[in-house]
This record gives structure tokens, C-alpha cells and sequence, in this order.
């Protein structure tokens, strides 16, 4: 478990770190290459989940090395699918996406992180974020270092 402390605001605790794949940790359905190092350091902190509709069909062969459990869905229902995936997990989760199906996840998340990277963020996610970035490598150097969330955070 990742634990961050917020000078001014509660303790953050991170037991579970759910990400959007396709315009979050993958573009045109590749894994991109600066995040499986990151999330290889994550691996023993926090349990990792993937959370796809797999537009592409790559995320399985994308991620079989990885130490993730990757979830596939139906594109028609993806925004509920991920919402109840994280209401399941039962709180202490880090949430990243950039898209409007991510929304509902977001909701459910104890820390949540919209990405504005090559494909863009949906402008009504901004509203429901703890944080933005620009990229998934900050995002997840946000747990890997904590300072910037704690600068970012504090009151």
C-alpha cells in the first residue's frame, strides 16, 4: 500500500491503481514503452488493474508480461463496467483515463487523475479529476514520488 501524507488534508492511501488503456497507457492500442517500467515499480506497492473496452484487440498481447490484471468489457456499457470494477474494489484506488466513460470511475476513486496526452482529454472529466497531467508516465510518478502530489494537494 502506498501511503502519502497531505499537509493540511487527510492521509491518502493507495492500494489499487486502476487505468484507462487506449489514450491513457496506450496510443492507437500500444502499450507506450516509458509505462511498463513504471508500472514494474508500482507492482509490489499497490495492485495493479487494466480497464478496456480493447478497441483495438492488443491489450491482451500488449500486457502478458506484465504483473496487471487486465479487464475487458463491452464498448456499449464501458462507463458502468469500470465504475462497478472500482466500487468493488472497495475504496483506497488511484484512478487515470482521459475519457467519458472514465467519468463514472472517477466518481467511485479516492484519487483521480485526468490524462491530457496525444489523444486528448474529454473537457467533462476535468470536472470530475483530483489532478491533471499531461502525460501517464506523470501520473504514475505521482505515486512514485510523492512529493508532487503532496505539493499539488496540500492546503
Amino acid at each position: 500500500m502506498i501511503t502519502i501524507d497531505i499537509p493540511g488534508r487527510d492521509t491518502i492511501q493507495i492500494e489499487h491503481v486502476v487505468l484507462d488503456y487506449n489514450g491513457t497507457i496506450a496510443k492507437d492500442g500500444v502499450l507506450l514503452p516509458e509505462i511498463r517500467q513504471r508500472l514494474q515499480q508500482l507492482k509490489g506497492m499497490a495492485n495493479i488493474y487494466i480497464l478496456t473496452a480493447d478497441t483495438y484487440g492488443t491489450v491482451a498481447a500488449q500486457c502478458k508480461t506484465m504483473e496487471a490484471e487486465v479487464r475487458t468489457f463491452p464498448q456499449e456499457r464501458a462507463a458502468q463496467r469500470k465504475a462497478e470494477i472500482v466500487r468493488k474494489l472497495g475504496g483506497n484506488t488511484f484512478c487515470a483515463g482521459n475519457g467519458y466513460n472514465d467519468i463514472a470511475m472517477f466518481q467511485e476513486a479516492s484519487l483521480a487523475v485526468g490524462i491530457i496526452d496525444r489523444e486528448g482529454m474529454c473537457a467533462a472529466l476535468a470536472l470530475h479529476a483530483d489532478i491533471l497531467v499531461t502525460s501517464a508516465q506523470d501520473a504514475l510518478d505521482l505515486l512514485l514520488k510523492p512529493d508532487r502530489l503532496r505539493a499539488t494537494l496540500r492546503s
